[in-house]
């Protein structure tokens, strides 16, 4: 495959196999994979396709058997847990289904929490601003418990933007929301990508996912699509 200074993530033969005590599990299958600076892409399939499995090894989270993949210009194939560690915390970031805030925090204090022990602390005004780019300003005060499913969503998603400005990946980010909602979080990446935001999210709604530039579906953890 062709890399162009572009490409943010690049996959060659991506591999992923679980081996469990009576069988091996391929949960990703020799993928090949490109996304560019400004792209949204959205990988679908239904559970057990591989989708998250994928996901994961774009993000560093997990290491893979065999294949090879640079991700924001680094070769992460073979590289050294501090290396990933570091990489994942500058400069890529996560939103999950589940919203993993702190109930005892505020809003602006939940966004601001990560970037404090990344040792890259994040003033008051600079959490602000990342609040206000999910549409959450007069919500900063807020406890979790005082917010809807979409807002803790979005605070989720303002504190991944506080770790990264290149690369978000989010993992089926509507899992536990409502319709209306999901549409929201999805119309808030669609703004977040016009501002030149590179999104990788995994869904398996057909119609939250034609929302992306474009679609990777998965079956059985090859690419079908």
């Amino acid at each position: 495959m062709r890399e162009t200074n572009g490409t943010i993530i690049r996959a060659e033969g991506l591999t992923k196999v679980f081996t469990l005590p009576a069988e091996e599990i391929v949960a990703v299958d020799r993928v090949d994979l490109e996304v560019e600076r400004g792209d949204f892409v959205t990988l679908m399939g239904p559970s057990g396709s591989g989708k998250t499995t994928l996901l994961d090894l774009l993000g560093c989270l997990e290491a893979a058997t065999s294949g090879r993949l640079i991700v924001l210009g680094e070769d992460v194939s073979n590289a050294r847990e501090d290396a990933l560690v570091t990489l994942r915390r500058g400069r890529i970031g996560f939103v999950f289904q589940e919203f993993l805030l702190l109930p005892e925090l505020t809003a602006i204090e939940n966004v601001q929490l990560p970037a404090t022990f990344a040792r890259n602390p994040l003033s008051r005004d600079e959490a602000m601003e990342l609040l206000g780019r999910v549409g959450l300003s007069a919500r900063a005060k807020h406890l979790p418990k005082e917010l809807s499913g979409g807002e803790r969503q979005r605070v989720a998603i303002a504190r991944s933007l506080a770790m990264s400005s290149d690369l978000l990946l989010a993992d089926e980010p509507t899992g536990n929301l409502d319709s209306k909602n999901s549409r929201e979080v999805f119309e808030l990446f669609r703004r977040l990508n016009d501002d030149g935001l590179t999104i990788v999210a995994t869904t398996h709604d057909e119609g939250l996912g034609a929302t992306a530039n474009r679609s990777i579906h998965l079956q059985d953890g090859r690419l079908t699509a």
